[in-house]
């Protein structure tokens, strides 16, 4: 399907550009975003990937991805079936998922990126989307978040009185989005257009017959590695001393952090009107990566692994993720900048205007809507002007920040995940994706009118 949405928003782009006279700003476009999406988007990428799967590698070498996938098993095992609960990709998927709900985005695309990688290695069908990878796509395009970061901001500068205010919104909507991704991804993949092909047909023409065999038995053997690396790695002397002191100054500068009175320091502007719950919320959002960063390789170190040698094997994995994904990111970037720059877009919105009528859709999120799924910088832009120009306490301006954060960028999103592992067949993961895309803002409206009207 991307084949087909790829060349569709290429020639949408140069047929609407010819025709609106927008042609040389289709041309510049395509050259800007080639460029752009090596540097900078590229090399900030490369740079996280590299940090991130690095950590990845010592928590994997420490067991501690291992533990992570046994501690969540009942749901996990739902939501992915065919992944064994000790896999690997158990824990990288759960890592993921955290790091999407506390609004790390920095380190939500690299561990995403290294859980497919994990899914890759059970897939039975190389080229094709399994029905776990589908899913990993789903949440990822439809993640939960506590605290839309970003959205505040904007809110912030604009003025706002209470910029926190979209935060249950936020978080409500979000929660709508996730489970009609989550219910699409499970009723796509039983239909007989997604339907995954028998094995006989896809690995016959890939996989040799002892090949076979061996992949089906590749996800017990790991399994059973995890379980036997985690049971012989030794503890240094007092390690789980060391772990509860740890604790016990995480909690200690969580708390300084979020009520910065308790020491005699004034709050940040602001700050103190808001509820202790958000103010704690906040303070884990901006503690949670250097603990992260910290805990990873305390871990590792306390198992008596050589966390600098490990962190540096893991981090060369991420030059070749890069330049494996790279061509994906230039790909899309560059059609849907073509697409855009020709009034595409404008186009969209003016097709789904008597829908969005009927269904009494505030017209001027529209435009925010359309694009959100292909652009992440053109709708934060449409945001801001929206929060400038209706006020940033509006009813329309709070209900474009829960719809903005409500929302990802499911192409581009879905053509890195894919492009990482090469995947070619995505199956249900665009539609899935997409249905998180129109619940969402319907349930940003109905919420936000529910809240704030």
């Amino acid at each position: 399907m991307l084949n087909y949405i790829w060349l569709g928003l290429i020639g949408l782009g140069v047929l609407i550009g010819g025709f609106n006279g927008k042609i040389a700003e289709v041309s510049q476009i395509a050259i800007d975003k080639a460029i752009y999406a090596v540097y900078p988007l590229g090399l900030t990428l490369l740079a996280t990937m590299t940090l991130w799967l690095g950590l990845m590698r010592l928590a994997e070498k420490a067991g501690l991805v291992h533990r992570l996938g046994r501690a969540l098993k009942p749901i996990m095992v739902w939501l992915f079936p065919e992944v064994p609960p000790d896999h690997p990709a158990m824990g990288a998927i759960i890592v993921n998922m955290a790091a999407n709900i506390l609004g790390l985005n920095n380190a939500a695309t690299p561990l995403g990126l290294r859980a497919m990688s994990e899914l890759e290695s059970l897939n039975k069908r190389p080229g094709v989307a399994t029905n776990a990878m589908c899913m990993l796509l789903a949440i990822n395009t439809s993640s939960i978040t506590l605290i839309p970061v970003t959205v505040i901001a904007v809110l912030v500068a604009a003025g706002s009185k209470n910029p926190t205010v979209i935060i249950g919104t936020s978080l409500a909507a979000t929660l709508v989005a996730h489970a009609a991704a989550i219910t699409a991804c499970k009723v796509l993949e039983r239909t007989p257009w997604y339907r995954l092909p028998p094995l006989e047909e896809t690995a016959s023409t890939h996989l040799a017959p002892n090949k076979i065999h061996e992949g089906a038995s590749e996800g017990q053997k790991v399994q059973e590695q995890a379980a036997r690396t985690d049971e012989s790695l030794p503890w240094i002397p007092y390690a789980s001393v060391i772990l509860g002191i740890a604790g016990l100054l995480f909690i200690l500068m969580l708390a300084v952090t979020a009520f910065p009175e308790l020491i005699g320091r004034l709050p940040a502007a602001g700050e103190a009107q808001h509820p202790a719950l958000v103010r704690l919320v906040n303070a884990l959002s901006v503690m949670a990566i250097p603990w992260l960063i910290l805990f990873f390789p305390l871990y590792a170190a306390l198992r008596r692994i050589p966390v600098y040698e490990e962190f540096v094997e893991g981090g060369k994995e991420g030059f070749q993720v890069f330049l494996r994904i790279l061509p994906y990111i230039v790909g899309m970037l560059v059609a849907v900048g073509m697409f855009q720059a020709a009034g595409g877009m404008d186009l969209i919105t003016w097709i789904l205007r008597p829908i969005t009528n009927l269904l009494h859709f505030p017209p001027e999120l529209v435009p925010l809507s359309v694009i959100r799924p292909f652009s992440s910088a053109a709708s934060l832009g449409l945001f801001t002007d929206l929060v400038k120009n209706g006020g940033a306490d509006s009813l329309l301006a709070l209900t474009a920040g829960t719809l903005y954060g409500c929302s990802e960028t499911t192409f581009y999103v879905i053509a890195v995940y894919f492009g990482s592992v090469g995947i070619r067949k995505t199956r249900h993961a665009i539609p899935a994706g997409l249905v998180a895309d129109v619940i969402g803002p319907i349930a940003s409206v109905i919420i936000c009118r529910a809240v704030f009207a």
